[in-house]
């Protein structure tokens, strides 16, 4: 039986970008994070085995419904002698994925609703505001965009007390 040349099962990183869609940067980016791997050739050229096709497509999928790559990277690193993923692990995943993203959705409904509140405010440190400081203990003493309380200044000799 004839042997299939290696050259047949590797992808440069060209190829791997014109197959995936993805950035030849892109791709190098996800190989610095851990999320694909490649060979070097002889000429020092990267090769990718056929398979970081699947894990591109794996990758961008999860980009595209917001899931972060430190998290895409650990689910990948979790699969069984780093293999490709398939349907069920992409079934698995986004079920976990999933109560992940309703907080998401979650916190920017919240956003969006307390938006208003702050537009015109010019302090961003009202009691009601979520926006820049949810848990805003100064807004409960005092109103206005400082931190401390304002000191007055010692009274100039010769000025009446009181005045600026």
């Amino acid at each position: 039986m004839p042997q299939i040349p290696q050259s047949l099962h590797e992808l440069s990183v060209g190829q791997l970008s014109a197959r995936s869609g993805a950035a030849v940067s892109a791709l190098h980016f996800y190989e610095s994070k851990g999320l694909i791997s490649s060979t070097r050739t002889s000429g020092n050229q990267r090769r990718y085995s056929r398979d970081a096709l699947r894990r591109v497509a794996f990758v961008r999928a999860a980009q595209r419904v917001g899931i972060p790559l430190a998290t895409i990277r650990d689910a990948l690193a979790e699969l069984p002698e780093e293999r490709t993923p398939n349907r069920a692990d992409w079934a698995r995943l986004s079920e976990i994925w999933r109560g992940e993203l309703d907080e998401r959705i979650a916190q920017l409904h919240r956003l969006r609703d307390h938006l208003t509140d702050c537009i015109g405010c010019g302090c961003l440190s009202l009691e009601t505001c979520v926006l820049s400081n949810p848990d805003d203990v100064n807004g409960e003493m005092m109103t206005g965009s400082r931190l401390m309380p304002e000191r007055r200044r010692p009274p100039e000799p010769g000025r009446p007390t009181g005045q600026p």
